[in-house]
Parts: C-alpha cells; sequence; structure tokens
C-alpha cells in the first residue's frame, strides 16, 4: 500500500494532463445543443488501451439525434484476485454547456493551473472523479499490483439530462455486466471534507399548479374571476404538506419531508388588469417512506377546496417524478468499505447521509446493487469558472485504491 501511494503521489503531472485533454473536447448531449459524448469516449478508449487494459467493453445506446446514431458506455476491467466480485467505479463523460461566456474568465474548454485548481468546463463534474480512477488503474498496471477484487471502470453518457442512453440503459439492456454482490462507488457528489458518503435519496416531484379565472378591467372586478388570490391561498396551504407526512430520519439534511413553492410564472402585464390565470409550481423532496400518488392526491385535495370556494378551476400537473429507489444499508459492504478508506486517507470522520433526490446510484439501487455515491469536492459543478483540485483527485484516487486493495 505505501508504494502504491507514493506512486499516486506522483501523478500530479498525469493529473493535469489528463484533464486538459478532456476538458479539450466538448461533450454535451442533444438536449444541452451538442452532438454527444463520441469525441471525448473515443480519446478514453485509446487511452485505456495504452494502458495496457485487455478488457474493455462498448454498449452503444441507439440514439438518433447525434451524427453517430449512439451514445457511448464503456466498461474497462482489471482483473483481481477474486475474479467473482467487482468494485465499480462510475463517472460520466457528458458535462453541461458553459452558459453565459462573459462570467468566465478563460475559455472554457481551455485548461488554466493556478497552483492545485485546474480551471474549466467539466473539471470537477465529472472529471475529477474520471481522473482518480484513470490514475487509480494506472498505478495498479504499472506496479504489477493485483487488486483483492477485480478493479471495474464504468464510462457513461448522458448523465446531465437524465441517463436514459448512459447508466439506466446499461443497467436495463445489459445486466449480465454485473452481478449482485459486486459493489458500486460513484465519485460524483462529496463534501470538501469529504466525510459525506451517500447511501439514500429522498423521492421527489415537482408540480406545475394552474389556476384558472376570468381576466377583466381591475375597475370591474365583478366581470372578472381573479386567480391571484385563491394562487395565494394555496401556495399558504403547501406549508400543511409537513404536518401530514411528519416523518423524519436524522441521515437526511433536512431530516424531514419538505414542500416548497418555487417559480411563479408572470400573469398580466399592468397593473389595472386582474388576472385570469396564474400558475406556480412546488418542489417537493419526500421522505421516502410516503408514496408520491399519496402526496399528490392531497394537493389535488387542496386544489379541489380552493377552487370550490373561489368558483375557479385548477389543474396539478407533475413535470418531473421520482420515487426513492431503496436505501443502501448502512452496514453494507460498500458503505464500510468507504469509510474505512476513507478514514485511511483523510483521517477525518466519514458519515452515511441521505440526499434530497436525484442520483445515478438510484437506477442501482432499484435493481438491488450496493452503490455509494461519495468524492473530495468543492461545489462547483454547473459554474463559471468551475474547478478542480489535483490533490483531492489524487487523494480520491487513494480511497479507491485502498477499497481494491484492502483485505
Amino acid at each position: 500500500m505505501d508504494a502504491l501511494f507514493s506512486e499516486l503521489d506522483r501523478q500530479t503531472e498525469a493529473v493535469v494532463d489528463l484533464q486538459t485533454k478532456l476538458t479539450a473536447i466538448p461533450a454535451l448531449g442533444p438536449r444541452n445543443g451538442g452532438e454527444g459524448e463520441k469525441a471525448k469516449a473515443d480519446f478514453l478508449l485509446a487511452h485505456l488501451r495504452s494502458m495496457g487494459i485487455e478488457d474493455i467493453r462498448e454498449y452503444n445506446a441507439p440514439d438518433q439525434d447525434v451524427p453517430c446514431g449512439y451514445r457511448p458506455n464503456i466498461v474497462a476491467v482489471i482483473p483481481g484476485r477474486n475474479t467473482e466480485r467487482t468494485l465499480w467505479v462510475i463517472s460520466h463523460i457528458d458535462v453541461v454547456p458553459p452558459g453565459d461566456l462573459s462570467l468566465w474568465n478563460s475559455d472554457p474548454y481551455t485548461l488554466v493551473r493556478d497552483g492545485d485548481t485546474l480551471i474549466g468546463r467539466g473539471v470537477e463534474d465529472n472529471q475529477q472523479g474520471m481522473v482518480s480512477s484513470l490514475i487509480t488503474a494506472q498505478a495498479l498496471l504499472d506496479l504489477n499490483i493485483t487488486p483483492e477484487l477485480n478493479y471495474g471502470l464504468i464510462l457513461v453518457s448522458d448523465e446531465e439530462t437524465g441517463s436514459g442512453f448512459g447508466l439506466d440503459y446499461l443497467v436495463r439492456e445489459h445486466e449480465g455486466v454485473f452481478r449482485k454482490d459486486d459493489l458500486f462507488l460513484v465519485p460524483d457528489s462529496g463534501e470538501p471534507n469529504s466525510e459525506m458518503v451517500e447511501v439514500a435519496e429522498k423521492s421527489m416531484f415537482w408540480l406545475k399548479c394552474t389556476v384558472i379565472g376570468k381576466q377583466c378591467h381591475a375597475s370591474t372586478p365583478d366581470q372578472g374571476n381573479n386567480t391571484l388570490v385563491p394562487c395565494a391561498e394555496f401556495i399558504l396551504r403547501v406549508k400543511e404538506l409537513e404536518a401530514l407526512y411528519p416523518a423524519e430520519d436524522p441521515i437526511y439534511n433536512p431530516p424531514r419531508s419538505t414542500f416548497q413553492p418555487t417559480m411563479k410564472e408572470a400573469n398580466v402585464a399592468n397593473v389595472n388588469t386582474i388576472p385570469g390565470r396564474d400558475v406556480f409550481y412546488i418542489d417537493s423532496r419526500v421522505m421516502p417512506e410516503y408514496d408520491l400518488t399519496e402526496v399528490l392526491d392531497t394537493i389535488k385535495g387542496f386544489a379541489d377546496e380552493i377552487a370550490a370556494k373561489y368558483g375557479v378551476k385548477i389543474e396539478c400537473e407533475p413535470v418531473m417524478w421520482e420515487q426513492a429507489a431503496p436505501a443502501t444499508p448502512e452496514d453494507s459492504e460498500i458503505a464500510v468499505r468507504t469509510m474505512a478508506s476513507v478514514r485511511k486517507v483523510y483521517n477525518n470522520n466519514p458519515k452515511v447521509v441521505g440526499v434530497g433526490g436525484g442520483t445515478v446510484a438510484a437506477f442501482l439501487r432499484r435493481e438491488g446493487y450496493q452503490a455509494v455515491v461519495w468524492s473530495t469536492l468543492n461545489h462547483n459543478a454547473h459554474q463559471p469558472n468551475e474547478w478542480a483540485s489535483i490533490r483531492n483527485t489524487i487523494g480520491d484516487a487513494k480511497v479507491i485504491a485502498d477499497m481494491l486493495t484492502a483485505k
């Protein structure tokens, strides 16, 4: 282990080189205005082959919205002593668009190094985790170390726009790649102190609420039906949901369900017009024990009461819906292994946590696989001047290496 850690400590320039080359290849899905991930995947395939990895597989998800007709997914495996089990490290190839270029201090697709900091689109989300997994593989091969388990790298497409052509596709269409007692680490979320090991998610849905009345001139309100008043009452009633669904679990922060009115669409453009249509949205993060259909029925019950009171029509339409996957048990092997290795490398106090919802680990957990989401990140994803840490990239590689070689 000392030799492996020392080898990883010498990988600073390798990290910079990989990040430079990866950042220079935009990998935007068609829903983000790009042509897909093929160019970046081709680079990664060539890199994996140059490392000497023999078991490299391609699983291309058909997609006619990109020029090549598919979205690439790559699986590479280094055999371990126990060839019947694999520790998989899953990272994603695609990135999000840079957004407003005036907010960037440099070209988003040209890497800038400032000491320990690397700046460019995708360097944290998710190239930091990807590079950690790659330099771990390189160190194992260079030192001729056989890990205790097979070491599997999975590089997927489409994480930023739903994973239908990425991990979800692999789990649905190529389940033979995995075994039920395999272990899965997703280095795509975490805290700067390295202590957050995510094992569970809340259910979540976004609801569009439309109140329909009759628009008229404000000087003759009896000729219309003002929708802003019932809309306001509906918004205030949303708070009641927390008392109706009171379950708590300290693994989450906050430890309860949350129901928040968020976006409000514009109604009328001038002060002297009574609105006849109002639209607002509710963001709901719901404890996993509750059925989202039941929660939606409760909200629709509010809507019916308010509609009858004010003589308006109210429509409630889910625009995003995800019932929580089963949690990875806190005492599962992957959680215990991850925390032990994090504690060893970072000398800290890692703990299992739950999040508000929405990680790719859900696709694995629904099929009964043990998966955790962990890495050492500084929360720059999707931001201008996105940056990543070389030191954290190497530290996280050491965690992966320790997980693979610990007996």
